[in-house]
């Protein structure tokens, strides 16, 4: 697979704060990556930059070998997904995935065609009316996502899409954009301090603390990791305490 995306030497202040210093990765073509780390690491922040919605202070960011660093966000080929979704609460359904093809200006046609069918993948094609205050939590994500999708960008972004979530539509959810991811074969990136979410969903993890990449590697490698004590705090342990506690309410449960 050939690299969709790739970052070097990458540096991010806000006046004297250094938020970002010398980040370095790549995304292949098909790849789920999962930024994740505690609050406050300049996780967000890296994903804004990607995005272009950060100019960062050094460094280069590539598509496709081609430098992006200076384009503009909605000539970069990628889109997010913001933790509010950021719906436009005055229109539809409809109207709010079909936006952005409205402002590329594709017929009307080609709008109600590509707009349908992307509902249709994320079975909202029956709320297609409603405004986004009668939506579930859920159904605002899936929303959000088929604005994007419906773009057919090359590269999605996610910063933190299930964190206004309760737990058991968190779970449905995550299972269901990972499915959309492989049956589309969707480029995604997500940001998320949630260890199990990030062993779930990716391929590959990029772990940051306080600005920098600890460790970049498939879950099961960083698990498997000895002799770094943020990984084994952050992760492993992290891990281990949540298998323990649904171990012992399963436990209850056959008593």
């Amino acid at each position: 697979m050939s690299d969709l995306l790739r970052v070097e030497a990458l540096c991010k202040s806000f006046g004297t704060h250094q938020v970002l210093t010398d980040i370095n990765c790549q995304v292949k073509k098909g790849e789920f990556i999962s930024i994740l780390g505690p609050s406050g690491c300049g996780k967000t922040t890296l994903l804004r930059t990607i995005a272009g919605l950060e100019a960062p202070t050094s460094g280069k960011i590539y598509h496709e070998d081609v430098d992006i660093t200076e384009v503009r966000p909605d000539k970069r080929g990628f889109s997010i997904v913001f933790q509010d979704y950021a719906l436009f609460p005055h229109m539809t359904l409809y109207d709010n995935v079909a936006y952005g093809l409205k402002l590329r200006k594709k017929s009307a046609q080609e709008i109600r065609d590509r707009v349908m069918s992307t509902l249709s993948t994320l079975k909202l094609e029956k709320a297609i009316k409603k405004l986004p205050s009668q939506l579930s939590g859920g159904m605002q994500q899936r929303a959000a996502i088929a604005r994007s999708l419906v773009l057919d960008c090359d590269l999605l972004l996610l910063d933190e899409p299930f964190s206004a979530l309760d737990a058991v539509v968190k779970v449905d959810l995550s299972e269901e954009l990972k499915e959309l991811q492989s049956e589309l074969g969707i480029t995604m990136m997500m940001v998320t301090h949630d260890q199990e979410e990030a062993f779930s969903l990716s391929d590959r993890i990029i772990l940051m603390d306080h600005g920098h990449i600890v460790a970049d590697a498939p879950p099961i490698d960083l698990y498997e990791t000895q002799g770094n004590p943020f990984i084994q705090t952050f992760i492993i342990d992290q891990i281990n305490k949540r298998a323990r506690y649904i171990w012992n309410l399963k436990r209850g449960e056959r008593r």
